[in-house]
């Protein structure tokens, strides 16, 4: 069933013979975090990434996508710090919305390539040979190499602190 899944994500990956594997999972059961998705396709949390959109205290600056690993939370002081930037805030479920088109849970660099967003992926994910992040709708992820995400999206690498537990 998996394999007859398609979208504007998948069909631009195919596009461009990007090899991915499509995850797809019950979002209207509960399944929303990426802990959850992980759980729910099988591969350990830190592997999953979630996107995150963050606004800049700067107004000539673009809101940023921020992927990081499904158990991590972002450190907004840290970030801010690594991309030069004094202060930055997390966006609201309502704005991130409004500014990507997709709905939370939903959120991906794939389906937002050019359209003027800075792309930063977590140096955690340089650990994985692939990692799965969302298909661009609720219900699917998509598992593709970390060298092939970085190329399609532009995404500049990011050093974040690891939370301590």
């Amino acid at each position: 069933m998996a394999e007859q899944f398609k979208n504007n994500v998948t069909r631009f990956l195919d596009s461009k013979k990007v090899r991915y594997r499509v995850l797809t999972y019950d979002y209207d059961s509960g399944v929303h975090s990426a802990v959850e998705v992980a759980e729910a396709v099988g591969l350990p949390p830190e592997q999953v990434f979630k996107t995150l959109v963050v606004l800049p205290d700067e107004p000539r600056r673009k809101p940023m996508l921020v992927i990081i690993p499904g158990p991590a939370t972002l450190d907004l002081r840290a970030f801010a710090q690594a991309v030069n930037l004094k202060k930055v805030k997390m966006a609201t479920h309502e704005q991130a919305e409004q500014m990507t088109g997709l709905k939370s849970g939903g959120i991906s660099a794939l389906a937002l390539i050019n359209k003027g967003f800075d792309v930063y992926l977590d140096e955690r994910a340089r650990r994985y040979d692939e990692i799965a992040v969302s298909a661009g709708q609720r219900g699917a992820n998509l598992l593709l190499s970390v060298q092939d995400l970085v190329r399609l999206v532009n995404a500049r690498w990011v050093r974040l602190p690891e939370e301590t537990t």
